[in-house]
């Protein structure tokens, strides 16, 4: 069994004090394969906004240190009125831990939907926890992102 913290970052800024680090939200590829959501489902992926968009813990195995993928699925809707699909990773690849169950959500208006989560990264030679803060803007489909110690 894998361990029970798992984690997943993402973002594309970072506070100041840490350690400089890509963060990116990219198109779906590889990692939102449906087999990559981490089991069991029903703890690992949720619905916000009247169930326009959707989160998911994406567990891809490898690479070892950094396997956590979120997968979210929103707004806004392309000419077949499919979602965007994006997913969120570190350095072009994914994130050592994250605990999908502390994940929370409020609105901003300034800002869209706004989510946090307990993550763990992998600095130096252990994994680090972090609070996770990403943002999505539904009208934009923008996604950004902030690593909090």
């Amino acid at each position: 069994m894998r361990c029970a913290v798992k984690s997943a970052a993402f973002g594309l800024g970072l506070m100041a004090g840490l350690p400089a680090v890509a963060q990116e939200a990219v198109p779906c590829d590889w990692p939102a394969r449906a087999d990559n959501i981490a089991e069991p489902w029903e703890e690992n992926t949720r619905t916000f906004a009247n169930g326009d968009v959707r989160l998911a813990l994406l567990d891809t195995v490898e690479p070892a240190g950094a396997p956590f993928h979120i997968l979210v699925m929103s707004p806004p809707y392309d000419e077949l009125g499919l979602r965007q699909c994006r997913t969120v990773g570190l350095n072009g690849m994914g994130f050592g831990g994250a605990d999908f169950g502390s994940l929370e959500a409020g609105y901003d208006p300034a800002e869209g939907l706004v989510f946090t989560m307990a993550v763990k990264v992998y600095e130096g030679a252990d994994f680090q926890p972090h609070t996770l803060r990403f943002t999505l803007n539904q009208a934009t489909g923008a996604i950004g992102a902030q690593l909090l110690p």
